[in-house]
Parts: C-alpha cells; structure tokens; sequence
C-alpha cells in the first residue's frame, strides 16, 4: 500500500512539472510573438428622428347648468371626557409559603393485572352422515 502511494505521488510531481513547463513555454512564446492587428469595425449610421404626432385639442366640456344645494351641516356631537386614571397602583400581597412541601411517592402504584388464557378452547364439530355407498 505505502508503494502504491509513493508511485501515486511520484506520477502527480511529474504531471505538475510537465505541466508547468509547457505553461512557461506558452507563456513564454506568447511574449515573443507580436500583438495581432485588430479588425476595424464598421460604422454604425445615424437612424433618422421620428416626429410624434401633435396631440389633439382637449374638448370643452359643458357647464353644469343649475348649481347645487349646498349640503346640510350637522353639528358634531362632544366626545365623551376621559375617566380619570388613578395615580397610585395598589399593593400585591402574594399567599404565603406552605411550611413543608408535599412528600414524594417512593413506591409506584400496582398496575391491574390481565389474565390471558393460555389454551384455546375446543370448537365442537358435526359428525359426518353417513355413507350410501361403500369404498
């Protein structure tokens, strides 16, 4: 097993080294060579304005031709005055601590017992009729 993770070990330093060389060689290559020359890009044209339509004239319309009644005010009734808050709260008094606490059951009470019968009880059967014919 340790050979088995030594070979395993060994086999991924020289993946990494591999791997990091070609890296350097690609790295390296792209630094030598020159920077391509990028393709022009067209123009885009103007896109011609578009006038909106004018807005059409709001019409005119007609006056109400008798004016209202004016509407019957009602006199609001008084609010009721607040009731007065008292200004001292009263006094709790709790019950008094019992002198001694309730004992504990040390004993747990009986269960009642379940008498489960043992043997089943016999099922009475018919006799057979007899025979008309014989074997």
């Amino acid at each position: 097993m340790a050979a088995f993770n030594r070979n395993l070990v060994l086999a991924f330093v020289v993946v990494l080294s591999i791997s990091s060389m070609e890296v350097s060689f690609a790295a390296r290559h792209l630094m030598q060579s020159s920077q391509p020359t990028l393709p022009t890009i067209p123009t885009i044209p103007t896109l011609p304005k578009v006038a909106l339509p004018p807005l059409p004239a709001m019409p005119t319309l007609p006056k109400a031709a008798a004016a209202l009644p004016p509407m019957p005010a009602t006199p609001l009734p008084t609010m009721p005055s607040l009731p007065t808050m008292p200004t001292t709260m009263p006094k709790v008094t709790l019950p008094p601590l019992p002198a001694s606490l309730p004992t504990i059951p040390t004993t747990m009470p009986s269960f009642p017992t379940i008498n489960i019968p043992t043997t089943l009880p016999s099922i009475p059967f018919f006799t057979p009729p007899p025979s008309t014919t014989s074997p």
